[in-house]
């Protein structure tokens, strides 16, 4: 046996182009036989009005529910059996110590991420995400801070019951798109398929990380690891095939590497989305001085590639994000210098992270609602041109 040859040979992963092929046939078939039970019954209308009152773990279910809902909402109402609550444990602290730069890296990464995959954005613009960013984020946002509280698997939590609700409204975009003649399944797949929702799964959470690192945040590999456990959870619970999602970070590498290498590129749904997605973090951000840093921000996390597909302008101040990590450097070293200034730090952030959340839901509770139609010109097969096209390789 050649030692030498065996030592050097590149580890197999089990993610190749027939595995994710196979993932994007395939939706979630107990949130999609829900919903298409529910529009035969034409109850939809009804159980957007009755979710409006199950919103915390523990309630009961209204009486009026739809039995074809019922069934659904009790067979989800658990955490899946395999959960470790210590490492949940664990990515709640890591969420505490790192709530304003994970929702940086939500916000400035992880969400202008997606528009660079042209099939996620006009998926987003059939359900008039396009017209309303803020929704999107402000659900995101709040569904994460949702997900790391102490009780949120607990009753008295909303995490369980918000889950539940974009599990359905996941199946019902795809019942929509599948059914409308909009969508060419054996072309492009199924929308929402079980290779976006693991890849979303991802984005939100090995890309926050990477916006992490890139920004210089120092964090330990067992709190990587519990974070992106935490977002396993999150899958499960969403719907995705456990089998396909990668089981820690090296696994999530390899899939977001293929993942992104099969689907970014340019759109024009995509450079709108993100256009009005920074005017919205512009209006968060006081004054207007600052107002040019949200683009560098982005264009730094994100890299050159997606930040000229989304047609994010280059300034003079995208030197001065490329600082940043200093300044962030110099905040952990105030913040390693003293238990009290931690406390005040971490405490700055999490103040940081509810008035951005505020910011977004203006206060409300934000409601996941079943589109009972799509926007009504939608109907663009995505093509799949101006897809990245790899370099090849250098001998």
């Amino acid at each position: 046996m050649n030692t030498d040859a065996t030592r050097t040979a590149p580890a197999r992963t089990r993610y190749d182009h027939a595995a994710l092929d196979a993932l994007s046939t395939q939706g979630d078939p107990l949130a999609d036989e829900t919903v298409a039970e529910m529009f035969r019954r034409g109850e939809v209308g009804d159980l957007n009005t009755l979710m409006r009152f199950f919103t915390t773990t523990g309630d009961k279910l209204p009486d009026q529910l739809p039995a074809s809902a019922r069934a659904y909402f009790e067979a989800t109402s658990m955490p899946p059996s395999w959960v470790d609550w210590d490492v949940m444990e664990r990515a709640r602290l890591f969420f505490m110590d790192n709530a304003a730069h994970i929702n940086t890296g939500l916000s400035f990464a992880a969400m202008p991420a997606t528009y660079a995959v042209p099939r996620l954005s006009r998926l987003l613009a059939s359900t008039h995400s396009m017209a309303y960013p803020s929704r999107r984020m402000a659900n995101t946002g709040q569904f994460v801070t949702y997900l790391m509280q102490t009780n949120s698997f607990a009753e008295g939590s909303k995490f369980i019951p918000a889950a539940q609700k974009v599990r359905l409204l996941h199946a019902a975009v795809r019942h929509h798109l599948r059914h409308g003649g909009h969508w060419d399944v054996e072309k492009d797949g199924v929308p929402i398929c079980q290779e976006d929702m693991i890849g979303g799964q991802i984005c939100f959470s090995l890309l926050v990380l990477d916006a992490m690192h890139r920004l210089g945040i120092h964090m330990s590999e067992e709190g990587a690891e519990a974070y992106f456990y935490a977002w396993r959870v999150v899958g499960a619970m969403l719907g995705c095939d456990m089998s396909a999602v990668p089981e820690n970070l090296t696994e999530a590498r390899d899939y977001c590497d293929l993942y992104l290498l099969r689907n970014l590129g340019p759109s024009p749904e995509g450079v709108r989305l993100n256009a009005q997605l920074m005017r919205m973090y512009e209006d968060v951000v006081p004054g207007t001085f600052f107002d040019p840093m949200v683009p560098a921000t982005v264009r730094f996390l994100v890299g050159d590639t997606i930040g000229d597909w989304l047609e994010i302008p280059r300034t003079a101040w995208d030197t001065a994000a490329k600082a940043v990590p200093v300044f962030l450097g110099l905040l952990e070293t105030i913040e390693d210098s003293s238990p009290y200034a931690e406390w005040a730090l971490d405490k700055a952030g999490s103040l940081l992270s509810g008035f951005e959340l505020a910011s977004l839901t203006r206060g409300r509770v934000m409601h996941h609602a079943i589109p009972a139609e799509l926007k009504s010109d939608y109907g663009v097969k995505p093509p799949r041109t101006g897809r990245w096209v790899p370099p090849a390789p250098v001998h």
